[in-house]
C-alpha cells in the first residue's frame, strides 16, 4: 500500500486526502485502526493456466507470495478499482470481463502501523493475460507463475490466496490468522 503526504482538501481534520485518493498517514491510521479496508484482489492467469504471483515487499505478508490486489477509493467503482489495480500492479488493462469469484476476509495481526491489526473485505477477481510488461517492484521483489497445484502445496503461499482456490463463491468462511 503507498501512502503519499496530503496535498488537497481542507476540512475540519486540516489536510485528510490529496488530490491522488490516499488519505494523510495520521487519518489513514485512524482508519485502519478501526474499520475494515475494501479491496480488490486480482488471480492472474496466464494461457497455460498458470496464476501469477509476487512476492510482498510490505506488511502485511512481507516475504509471502501474494496475489495482485489493491484498496478501494472511496467513490471508485469497482470495475474502475479493477482498471486502476491492474495498470498499476500489472502495467495492462484486463483484456477480458474479470471473473468475480467471491467475498474473502483476511485478517492480520500486523499491518503498515506498528501495534494496529489490519482488516480486508476482499472482493476477489480472475483476469486471463497473453503479456506483461516489466512488472513493477514497489509491492513484490520478485514475481513467479506457479501452476495450481504447486501453488496449494508450497508453504511460502499465504493461505488467504489458497482460500481462492478452495472455498465456494461467494463464500466468507476464513478464520482469523492463528497466533
Amino acid at each position: 500500500m503507498i501512502l503519499n503526504e496530503a496535498d488537497g482538501q481542507q476540512g475540519k481534520m486540516g489536510n485528510v486526502q490529496g488530490t491522488s485518493g490516499y488519505l494523510d498517514d495520521a487519518v489513514f491510521k485512524t482508519v485502519v485502526a478501526n474499520v475494515p479496508l475494501v479491496s480488490i484482489d486480482l488471480i492472474v492467469r496466464d494461457e497455460e493456466g498458470r496464476i501469477l504471483l509476487g512476492k510482498r515487499v510490505n506488511k502485511p505478508a512481507r516475504g509471502m507470495w501474494f496475489s495482485m490486489g489493491g484498496r478501494v477509493m472511496k467513490n471508485e467503482a469497482i470495475a474502475d478499482a479493477i482498471r486502476r489495480i491492474s495498470q498499476t500492479e500489472l502495467g495492462v488493462e484486463p483484456a477480458s470481463k474479470p471473473a468475480f469469484l467471491g467475498v474473502f476476509e483476511h485478517f492480520y495481526d500486523e499491518g503498515i502501523f506498528e501495534g494496529v491489526s489490519t482488516h480486508y473485505v476482499n472482493l476477489g477477481y480472475e483476469i486471463e493475460v497473453k503479456t506483461l510488461p516489466s512488472l513493477p517492484k514497489e509491492q513484490h521483489s520478485q514475481y513467479r507463475w506457479f501452476a495450481p497445484d504447486e501453488l496449494m502445496r508450497s508453504d511460502a503461499v499465504h493461505q488467504y490466496v489458497k482460500d481462492y482456490f478452495t472455498t465456494q463463491p461467494g463464500s466468507v468462511p476464513q478464520n482469523k490468522e492463528e497466533k
